[in-house]
């Protein structure tokens, strides 16, 4: 099979059944992986497997995404912008991972190797070649660099094609100038940025209209994440990411009053939000958690005095509402089940990396910021809190709350799993545009960077892994409600390439992107964050993607 350059529906469809071949060949794996682990439930007896499952599962998944696009694209007449000949190229590199795969895991999965014709021998020489070749990728890196790298994929929705040339104009007259200032000196977001940001209704893109946001969906919101990030990762992409978290877990578990007391708030920039979950000494393992909520009154009402210590809780000096999540069951064995979700009003500081909120009757919360290579803006800090009193009404969902702050704080890390998907596209991007100007410009040996064949190939290699994160990523967005896996797989895989990609762009500018003047250092120490955040990758591969595709349902 010879797939052709030009967008057909034949090569589509071609595409289509290759990727079919790879998931009944998934099936085949995946059952016996459950029988192998019990279900799933004894993954951690077989976490390299776990985590190799979890990963091409994803890879598959973001070939399929790319070629449902085509299809989409070739039904209706319409340009891929090269998307067909990307998705060609993407899966050449996953059937390779998946014969990779089988030939690693064969016997402890005690697979019938005969079941995978296609990753042997001479058929898959010609499956291979059919798909890729290297002429094929440099093609498509001269034409990415002839264009600069600019992202125009259709987005297939006129809401979200207003929302992305809205976002990516005010990413570039309001942001971009000042970015590389933030980062450089380790400047916190200027007031002026948080309002503007807050005028054009970026806080309440996910926000029902009925709670004063836009209601422009998940999408809209991830096109605005992905376009503000490529301007900068923390002083714009990410200023909507907590507000999200909280919005999402108020949607899902809080009072009506609730709902109307604070989202129209998180809507309109008047509450900045932060989050307060993980501990000094508990990660990932958020069922561990140490921090105390006890029952309480003060002046007759109902409320519970907060003793502990968080870390990592980025934005919250700034923010005047930390969504802190502690445990109100003293029983400790209950684990996740003794969970309750807080509400806590604090005093705004400004770039201070040192604050000390105080309250009336004593409690004290104190803040210290973590100093770090990437990801400035926000500034992250490490919380110690000293009898601080909130009252019941803050406790999301009330008394229907008490207990049940994990789930509802695992909803909202859902989402910011898919915001941090759109966060690590919009920073590739970036990459890949500066990269593209970069080896236009420069000259060497007496030619420009970009009439060299491996530039070229290396371009075209790049917007190939990119466009994969980019289609997952929408997909898992426009099915967040129904698909929530599909989030943490765009994270998975987004944050991974975005840290190869910036890498690659460092290179391609030699020695001058090695220096903090040019912004492709701040793309390169931005994307090490990626992988950590909102579920570091080995805990997104074993405990939520692995955990969900080994459980027979």
């Amino acid at each position: 099979m010879v797939l052709s350059q030009e967008t057909s529906v034949a090569d589509s469809q071609k595409l289509n059944d290759l990727i079919d071949t790879l998931n009944q060949y998934m099936d085949l794996i995946i059952k016996n992986a459950q029988d192998l682990t019990n279900n799933g439930k004894d993954i951690d007896n077989f976490q390299k497997l776990t985590e190799d499952i979890a990963y091409l599962t994803t890879q598959i998944r973001a070939a399929k995404e790319m070629n449902n696009f085509n299809l989409r694209m070739s039904a209706t007449g319409q340009d891929d912008n090269h998307n067909t000949q990307m998705t060609s190229l993407y899966l050449a590199d996953v059937y390779q991972a998946m014969q990779i795969f089988i030939t690693e895991h064969t016997r402890q999965l005690n697979l019938n190797t005969n079941e995978f014709n296609d990753l042997t021998g001479e058929n898959f020489n010609q499956i291979y070649q059919s798909l890729t070749s290297e002429l094929s990728i440099r093609n498509l890196g001269k034409s990415v660099i002839e264009s600069f790298g600019i992202n125009n994929v259709n987005l297939e929705d006129e809401v979200a094609t207003l929302t992305r040339e809205m976002a990516r104009d005010f990413a570039k007259k309001e942001v971009m100038p000042i970015a590389q200032d933030i980062h450089r000196n380790d400047l916190l977001v200027p007031d002026e940025l948080i309002k503007k940001f807050s005028e054009q209704g970026f806080f309440g893109s996910s926000i029902p209209t009925e709670y004063g946001g836009t209601g422009m969906g998940d999408l809209s919101m991830i096109i605005i994440t992905e376009e503000l990030s490529a301007a900068s990762l923390a002083a714009a992409g990410s200023l909507s990411t907590r507000p999200e978290i909280l919005t999402k877990a108020l949607l899902a578990g809080g009072t009506e009053k609730q709902r109307n007391e604070w989202l129209p708030k998180i809507a309109n920039g008047e509450v900045l939000v932060a989050i307060a979950v993980t501990e000094p000494d508990i990660g990932s393992d958020v069922s561990a958690l140490q921090t105390k909520a006890e029952p309480s009154e003060v002046n007759g009402e109902k409320g519970w005095l907060i003793n502990g210590a968080k870390a990592w809780s980025t934005f919250s000096g700034k923010a005047n509402v930390l969504a802190l999540l502690a445990r109100t069951d003293p029983d400790y064995s209950k684990g996740a089940k003794g969970l309750s979700l807080f509400i806590v009003p604090k005093e705004s500081f400004g770039d201070e990396h040192q604050w000390e909120f105080k309250q009336e009757n004593g409690g004290l919360i104190q803040g210290t910021a973590n100093p770090t290579p990437g990801y400035r803006g926000m500034h992250s800090y490490t919380l110690s809190l000293e009898n601080i009193w909130v009252s019941h009404a803050n406790l999301v969902g009330e008394d229907n709350g008490v207990n049940n702050g994990f789930y509802l704080q695992m909803g909202g890390f859902a989402v910011g799993r898919l915001q941090t998907g759109g966060r690590a596209v919009g920073l590739a991007q970036a990459a890949l545009e500066k990269a593209c100007i970069y080896v236009s410009e420069r000259e060497q040996f007496k030619n420009k960077l970009s009439e060299y064949q491996l530039t070229q190939y290396k371009i075209g290699k790049m917007a190939t892994s990119i466009a994969a994160a980019r289609h997952l990523t929408y997909a898992a967005a426009r099915d967040f409600h129904t698909r929530s896996i599909e989030a943490a797989m765009s994270k998975l895989l987004a944050c991974d390439i975005a840290g190869e990609v910036t890498r690659e762009a460092l290179l391609l500018h030699g020695g001058w992107g090695y220096s903090e003047e040019d912004p492709i250092s701040r793309y390169v120490v931005d994307a090490l964050v990626l992988p950590i955040f909102e579920g570091v990758k080995p805990v997104l591969e074993l405990k939520v993607i692995g955990r969900e595709l080994l459980s027979k349902k």
